[in-house]
């Protein structure tokens, strides 16, 4: 009996240091949870209850309404009208961005002279404070005194009127957000090219890869699978949830142009203080981000070699 007793000491105390391991995991872990539950899960239920009523700001009752809010947003021309231009936004700015930050990161990887000071200037747009740069970008489409437009007069053209004008104001937006997003894509496609082990240049090459472009399409384009899925999910996102731009340059205008549904969802809960109906169309927002997340993973992650 006292041979048993002693053979079970140990396999008790290793029961009691697990517990012990796992009671101080729950320590080191629980600030972390209380505060993704007050500031992500909590505003998140919030907003999805306040969709279903007609909580105004500044009155203290409100009723729950069903449905109505949802209802409503169909037949919302602002609403679509705002939908409408974050997709043109969007289908412009991810795809240019991440193709100019590929190919500028190819570039600053095969110059070896001014690698740092080319990453550095190329990166400065991501450091730099939007609202401010907004006021440059305000004054290089500034119709008259603008220096794109003193360009096209050179040139014989006369330039648009790039903010002002209902046909060319979005347009102006995405080229401003290719320039804020370019240089982000860029430092995480030269992470990526970096990793890359050169051997397998040198291996390609022996197969018969003479050229660039077919040591891209062999070697480096593979091997930046999981990068471009990872900037393809964060350009997407990014674009998709534009809001400084247009608040501090258009407005939303002229006639609703260049209105995004942020700035949307932002005039309804702040200027018009319809929290409920801002409420669904920030539950709308959030579940277009997690389909959009969703079909992204779903499609593009079965085509990326994870090595």
């Amino acid at each position: 009996m006292a041979s048993i007793a002693a053979a079970a000491l140990p396999d008790d105390s290793a029961v009691a240091h697990r517990r012990s391991e796992a009671r101080i995991a729950w320590m080191l872990v629980l600030p972390a949870i209380i505060l993704l539950f007050l500031f992500v899960l909590l505003p998140v239920a919030s907003v999805i209850v306040l969709g279903f009523t007609d909580f105004e700001l500044g009155y203290g009752k409100f009723r729950f309404v069903g449905f109505e809010n949802y209802a409503h947003l169909i037949t919302d021309r602002t609403f679509r009208k705002s939908l409408w231009n974050t997709t043109v936004y969007t289908a412009i700015v991810a795809p240019v961005s991440i193709l100019l930050g590929l190919g500028i990161a190819m570039l600053i990887e095969s110059e070896t002279a001014a690698r740092s000071f080319f990453r550095t200037a190329y990166f400065l747009p991501v450091a730099s404070l939007i609202v401010a740069m907004a006021t440059v970008w305000q004054y290089m489409f500034h119709p008259t005194i603008g220096p794109l437009n003193a360009l096209l007069a050179l040139a014989g053209l006369s330039g648009p009127n790039w903010l002002g004008s209902s046909g060319t104001v979005l347009y102006s937006l995405s080229i401003i957000g290719v320039w804020q997003s370019t240089g982000f894509n860029m430092v995480l496609f030269l992470a990526g090219l970096t990793a890359i082990p050169r051997e397998l240049y040198a291996a390609a090459e022996v197969d018969g890869a003479r050229s660039s472009l077919d040591r891209f399409l062999l070697v480096t384009w593979p091997m930046l699978g999981p990068t471009t899925l990872f900037i393809i999910t964060i350009s997407i996102t990014n674009a998709v949830k534009v809001f400084e731009t247009v608040k501090t340059l258009t407005e939303g205008g002229p006639n609703k142009a260049s209105e995004v549904l942020l700035f949307t969802i932002y005039q309804e809960g702040f200027v018009y203080l319809r929290v409920g109906y801002a409420s669904a169309m920030t539950v709308v927002f959030l579940l277009i981000l997690v389909v959009l997340m969703f079909l992204q993973y779903r499609v593009l992650d079965r085509r990326v070699h994870y090595t």
